[in-house]
């Protein structure tokens, strides 16, 4: 039998929205999958310049707490979380280095609201050498009750 597939899932607003919660459905019946959820802190206002680290961490906190059992209940096993960098890439290159990561799914609105498209955040993730899977939401996103 082969190791688990380690997958790496970087969301924010749309942690526990429907697109997500079936692509991490899908890739768990592909077979044996482990899947870690990191949160990027997301600084509002002036807070992105004074203390990045620190502002942004309780509503991680709530997307984490919001969308580990609505993911653990598509991957069929419990899936882990963390709260990561305010800057997106610098939270996937992160736990890259501190995990062992097969495959990672990223999770963005759609371009024109997202911000990490504007930062090119999928291609430049696909440049770190694990392949990259990229989830859409709707642009009303709304998690899953």
């Amino acid at each position: 039998m082969s190791e688990p597939a380690n997958v790496l899932v970087v969301a924010h607003q749309t942690a526990a929205t429907r697109p997500l919660l079936d692509a991490v459905r899908e890739r768990a019946q592909l077979g044996p999958s482990r899947f870690h959820l990191v949160v990027p802190r997301q600084p509002h206002g002036i807070h992105k310049l004074v203390d990045p680290e620190e502002y942004g961490e309780a509503e991680a906190r709530r997307v984490l707490q919001d969308a580990l059992p609505k993911l653990s209940e598509a991957a069929g096993h419990e899936v882990s979380g963390s709260i990561g960098d305010a800057e997106p890439l610098m939270a996937i290159d992160d736990a890259i280095n501190l995990g062992d990561y097969d495959e990672l799914i990223i999770s963005t609105l759609p371009l024109g609201v997202s911000r990490w498209l504007k930062l090119d955040l999928v291609s430049k993730a696909r440049g770190l050498g694990v392949p990259v899977t990229h989830v859409l939401a709707a642009s009303n996103v709304e998690a899953i009750a």
